[in-house]
């Protein structure tokens, strides 16, 4: 039985591999559960016995991508009908990797590359899992190479399975340079900004002390479409903008050289600040509270409901007494649900 696979964020790719193959017993599985999506049936039917996986994936001259999913997740969806339903990336997939699919929520056993048991849900819990999809991708010694925390769409998805499949950090080369090169989507190519938002010179330590708001920090660069779609649709949309406006922001070109003032008070070249905290994908939202600490961030492709969910997760301060921000927002979805009002996710 096939078991494994989704990401966590837009072009739709023609379905050109064979469809999802599902057994009877998947069958079974989608009938007592309607948010259950059938994955390829190439993917790993894993013991989920980490360091066994790595070592047999290495003597296939193959990497361990780790899938962490949930049913009724519709980013996990669209992972597995628009990039796995991709020729190329599928190719590069079932190449370069042996997949592994691991429930959010899930009990089955894991044996974790420490060699200790626990649950499916504990070994995310513990890996700070928060979104579906998570995909760990694992070199030879059990290391994480790369990252991808939410949904990438096709491109991006692809740049990160070729960066870890052709073992580029072992020539040196981040990721993100690698993915900056790969990246030919057509995109405005200007850097977006907002009325409202903290303008150049960017005094970030300055704004923390004079603010007692939380501060996002959108990650940008002009070529960017993701970017273009985030500002000119989701930001625009009354319920995200309203939002907005209970948090200070700011626009920051993640591959500038110029030279801004970090919340903790650094001088450093944006680009120098980005790559140290690890940003890979553009728009990433960084989220800070009132001493300049870093409480969240979304590095994966969110469509509008998402968006307005993370900016009120922060301002709120719900993340304070719930820091599965998964559960937080499935609650505000029941009680929206409750109340009558009804949405589409991916809208």
């Amino acid at each position: 039985m096939t078991r494994l696979l989704c990401l966590l964020l837009l072009a739709a790719a023609p379905v050109t591999q064979p469809a999802l193959a599902a057994t009877d017993a998947e069958v079974l599985t989608q009938l007592e559960n309607p948010g259950y999506q059938a994955k390829p049936d190439w993917f790993k039917n894993s013991f989920l016995d980490i360091r066994e996986d790595v070592a047999e994936a290495t003597a296939a001259g193959k990497r361990v991508l780790l899938y962490f999913y949930q049913d009724g997740c519709p980013y996990c969806e669209k992972l597995l009908r628009e990039n796995f339903g991709d020729r190329a990336i599928s190719e590069t997939a079932r190449d370069g990797f042996d997949v592994i699919a691991i429930n959010l929520w899930g009990d089955r056993e894991v044996t974790g590359t420490d060699g200790a048991q626990t649950t499916e849900k504990a070994f995310a819990a513990a890996l700070g899992v928060q979104y579906t999809p998570t995909i760990l991708l694992l070199d030879e010694d059990a290391a994480t190479v790369l990252r991808i925390d939410g949904y990438y769409p096709p491109n991006q998805f692809h740049a990160g399975l070729q960066y870890v499949a052709l073992k580029r950090e072992q020539a040196g080369e981040a990721f993100r340079d690698f993915y900056h090169r790969q990246d030919a989507e057509a995109a405005s190519g200007k850097l977006h900004q907002e009325p409202g938002f903290l303008t150049p010179p960017i005094k970030l330590a300055d704004n923390r002390a004079e603010s007692t708001r939380a501060l996002v920090v959108m990650f940008e660069q002009p070529v960017c479409a993701a970017c273009d779609e985030l500002h000119q649709d989701i930001l625009r949309r009354d319920p995200v903008a309203l939002a907005l406006t209970n948090l200070d922001a700011a626009v920051v070109d993640a591959f500038s050289p110029q030279t801004i003032q970090t919340p903790d008070g650094r001088e450093l070249q944006a680009r120098d600040w980005a790559a140290e905290l690890g940003i890979n994908y553009t728009p990433s939202l960084v989220f800070f509270d009132g001493d300049g600490k870093e409480v969240f961030r979304t590095d994966g492709y969110l469509r509008g409901f998402h968006v307005h969910g993370v900016l009120d997760y922060i301002a709120t301060g719900a993340y304070r007494h719930q820091p599965n921000f998964q559960r937080w927002l499935q609650h505000r979805t029941d009680a929206l649900h409750a109340r009558g009002i009804d949405y589409d996710l991916m809208e």
